[in-house]
């Protein structure tokens, strides 16, 4: 039987609830395979479904965005299965295989990258105090990745085990470097923006803002060299104190 566009599409929605019934004990086995049934039903029947269903009901845990692309694959192999021909990979281990590191790569990508990216955007919108700011945060960190899950779905069921080349042809662990790269350059432009404007609201001279650069970069010098959180935070804590204890004197100097 072949899998149908409907059907398809079928999967593809429940694959937006995959986290719906995660547990401990399966994570997000039981959503997979909730997301998976549709096609199963129109690969098998009988006790020939209920004994490939029971392959499905244990664990499995990868990053949620990028399921798409296993849950494509997957569905191709089961369809290779169906015809009577034999993949060169079981489909439990190919599912075992890719999860962790598809997990790894979608963790730097959309948690590391994208999230502080869109926040770094949004905030833009912030300081100037419009309403509908959340409205810009949650559209560009949805639908993005909403675009992602329909690529990786398409590409997964066409390419099946060679899905996993797509991945490394288009380079996403470089995608992950390269968007935490433009969120830090967003979060730094808007944190000079704001330091700018914090000085002219105060009255202080320009050159004020350039004191600010020099324990920014030294705190990112030191937090690059691999120092700890907690060494971090007490630094940050001391040196807001002096800040606050030295305010007046310093204002005063500047504005001599």
């Amino acid at each position: 039987m072949v899998i149908t566009p409907i059907t398809k599409l079928h999967i593809w929605l429940r694959l937006l609830l995959l986290q719906s019934s995660w547990n401990y004990e399966r994570h997000q086995g039981l959503g997979f395979f909730y997301a998976l049934l549709p096609g199963l039903k129109k690969l098998y029947s009988g006790q020939q479904l209920l004994d490939v269903s029971r392959r499905y009901v244990g664990y499995f845990n990868t990053h949620p965005y990028l399921t798409p692309l296993v849950a494509g694959a997957v569905l191709r192999l089961e369809e290779e299965l169906a015809k009577g021909n034999t993949p060169p990979v079981d489909v439990d281990d190919f599912k075992e295989i890719v999860a962790a590191p598809y997990a790894a790569i979608g963790d730097a990508l959309f948690w590391g990258g994208m999230r502080p990216l869109a926040a770094g955007i949004g905030l833009f919108f912030a300081i100037k105090g419009l309403l509908w700011t959340p409205l810009v945060f949650l559209a560009f960190f949805n639908v993005v990745p909403l675009w992602f899950r329909g690529v990786f779905f398409l590409r997964g069921y066409r390419q099946g085990l060679k899905s996993v080349e797509f991945i490394q042809q288009n380079r996403l662990p470089d995608w992950a470097v390269h968007t935490k790269e433009t969120a830090i350059i967003i979060l730094g432009g808007l944190s000079a923006f704001m330091v700018f404007a914090h000085v002219n609201h105060h009255g202080l001279t320009e050159w004020f803002g350039f004191f600010t650069i020099i324990p920014v970069a030294a705190l990112s010098y030191v937090a690059r060299k691999g120092i700890s959180a907690s060494w971090l935070i007490s630094i940050v804590t001391l040196v807001i104190l002096l800040l606050g204890l030295f305010w007046v004197d310093l204002t005063q100097l500047l504005n001599v």
